[in-house]
């Protein structure tokens, strides 16, 4: 049994996709505690929704003001501190030690019927729960970036999670004002499993010049009514996390998968895309 009441979520991680989860959290009337290993790292992750409700407001798409949203988030270091939290969301770096370490330490400080979710975008659900005495309270909850932006969520279902689980990450999606789709735990998921071919097959056609680049992302989005075209979503993903999704991929699924020599080079290079300013293309 699960908790069906749901009133405190807990965020582990305060990156891009933590802050994000977060504040559509605390957007949505839930009291939220918000944890990094370093409060550098917490402090960033406020900047990070400041700035995101800033530009919300400035859309006057928001119903209540910045303050009243982030006095609803807790900031803190302390995993100890997610013990009276109904609902535990991780969102740490796409590594499967880091994440099993996260769990692992969850258990520990959780009672037994919190859920705990992951929003590994292409890591086992399976894998990740398989050390904890409790893998059945374990789901993936995938929220796409930005967070307070994208509609969908992707509800990923492990070899041991219960269907209680299932209906309730769902749940809790819908009161976030997201659209949930399903997905078993395989390779990738539907979403990386279809879009990182997508956009490793567009830098290789860049790469070996059927087009220049405002070209390929051009035809993509007149041709196929994709907002976003292959490398312009690149940048604006990270092509470190591009690769690395493509890496993981190849690993389980074979050499199809296998991550464009562009891609790499620009990773090597140090141009991750819009984050640090170059990827394909240029940002201030």
């Amino acid at each position: 049994m699960v908790r069906d009441r749901i009133d405190q979520i807990g965020v582990v991680g305060a990156g891009t996709m933590g802050s994000g989860i977060a504040q559509v959290s605390a957007m949505n009337g839930y009291d939220v505690r918000l944890r990094d290993v370093d409060q550098a790292y917490v402090d960033n992750g406020f900047e990070t929704i400041a700035d995101s409700l800033s530009r919300l407001e400035a859309r006057n798409d928001l119903v209540e003001s910045p303050d009243t949203i982030v006095d609803r988030i807790e900031g803190t270091t302390s995993l100890e501190t997610f013990a009276d939290c109904d609902l535990v969301i991780e969102a740490v770096l796409e590594d499967l030690e880091i994440k099993q370490d996260v769990f692992a330490d969850l258990e520990r400080v959780c009672d037994p019927d919190i859920a705990l979710a992951t929003n590994t975008s292409t890591l086992s659900i399976t894998s990740i729960a398989s050390d904890l005495e409790h893998p059945e309270r374990v789901v993936g909850l995938h929220f796409m970036n930005p967070v307070p932006i994208m509609e969908g969520v992707e509800v990923v279902v492990g070899e041991k999670t219960t269907d209680e689980v299932t209906k309730l990450a769902h749940d809790i999606a819908a009161d976030l004002e997201k659209t949930t789709w399903e997905a078993d735990d395989k390779p990738g998921f539907v979403t990386n499993r279809i879009l990182m071919p997508w956009i490793n097959e567009g830098i290789r056609a860049f790469d070996e010049g059927v087009a220049s680049k405002a070209d390929i992302d051009a035809g993509m989005e007149l041709g196929t009514n994709v907002p976003m075209g292959p490398l312009t979503l690149a940048d604006h993903i990270g092509l470190d996390v591009c690769l690395h999704a493509t890496e993981t991929l190849q690993e389980e699924l074979g050499d199809r998968y296998q991550p464009a020599y562009l891609l790499k080079r620009k990773v090597e290079a140090g141009d991750l895309g819009k984050k640090t300013g170059e990827g394909f293309y240029e940002y201030d």
